[in-house]
């Protein structure tokens, strides 16, 4: 089968593209409090995450079975390909150094595209069923390390790529090796045993006509390109609707209410009691002009607040206060 695109294909990755582009946009909102709360790291914005992230990687694997590196002289767009990816990896690195230097990315997306493009050759020409065996491994790797007691050497810096310690690093882009280079490895089964049909079938040779499905063909091109500008785009535009408007009126309530309750539960206090007092708290440090963001409270507003918090937590019937 000679190296050729599919306009089904770059449609697909263009759809994946926006569905990455909302969940950021998502992330940047709740990131400058213009809405009560980050939904991107809530539990379903995390599984949407996980949605977006695994599908760009099966398409991929897809795309390494296109490109046939080693075929017809195919090593030099391979290799193009994987120094730009390798380049805008090293980017993202060093612009989010600058920006968070707590929760830098040192293995995301990116990082993990670009090594799992290599790893991933053998799996081009191997037997299928080898490869089907490769990707299971790979799924079930942190699972399996969990379950035999993997090595403390796994949580080192330098090998927290692999995804086979018990910690979990404070960043804010992680894709590592296991389980992600496992839905690459899909990708190149379902893309060798696909592609051949696909390329006879009328999807095969179907061609966008309408402006959108021709916009995201065209997205899913030149996807690295989209995938590094979008984000700085989003983030300029949001900070100037934040600097102009200011926070949500809640945001980081809902966040509030929730440690609130759970800190109450812990030091003894009933689940109704806890859920009025963490509501009266609220209402408390808003009315001292206390609620803000950023912290910086003086020893002084540090003490009214525990008396917001003992006062509320008595009068929800909670008896003594939580210390």
């Amino acid at each position: 089968m000679p190296a050729r695109r599919f306009a089904a294909i770059d449609l697909a990755r263009g759809v994946a593209l926006l569905a990455m582009a909302l969940y950021h946009l998502t992330w940047d909102l709740g990131f400058l409090r213009l809405t009560p709360e980050n939904f991107a790291l809530t539990p379903l914005g995390r599984a949407a995450a996980h949605c977006i992230a695994g599908s760009f990687l099966v398409l991929v694997g897809i795309s390494l079975v296109l490109a046939r590196p080693g075929h017809s002289g195919a090593w030099r767009p391979y290799l193009v390909r994987l120094a730009r990816i390798a380049a805008a990896a090293g980017a993202i690195s060093l612009a989010t150094v600058l920006m968070f230097p707590d929760s830098w990315i040192f293995f995301g997306i990116l990082h993990c595209i670009a090594v799992a493009s290599v790893l991933a050759l053998p799996a081009l020409v191997a037997p299928l069923p080898l490869v089907g065996l490769a990707a299971a491994l790979v799924f079930a790797g942190p699972t399996l390390a969990a379950w035999m007691g993997a090595p403390a050497v796994l949580d080192a810096p330098g090998l927290l790529f692999l995804g086979l310690g018990a910690t979990v690093p404070t960043t804010n882009d992680y894709v590592p090796l296991c389980p992600w280079f496992g839905f690459v490895l899909a990708g190149v089964g379902l893309g060798r045993l696909g592609l051949p049909r696909l390329a006879t079938s009328r999807l095969g040779t179907w061609a966008p006509r309408e402006r959108i499905a021709r916009f995201g063909a065209a997205a899913g091109r030149h996807s690295l390109a989209v995938y590094l500008i979008h984000q700085p785009v989003l983030l300029g535009l949001l900070y100037g609707v934040a600097t102009l408007a200011g926070p949500h009126p809640r945001a980081g309530e809902p966040q509030f209410l929730r440690e609130y309750r759970a800190n109450c539960a812990e030091a003894g206090g009933g689940e109704a009691a806890c859920r009025v007092a963490a509501r009266c708290v609220v209402g408390r440090l808003r009315a001292e002009g206390l609620w803000r963001a950023g912290g910086g409270f003086s020893a002084e507003e540090q003490g009214r607040a525990i008396v917001a918090s003992r006062a509320c937590f008595h009068a929800a019937g909670g008896g003594a206060p939580p210390t």
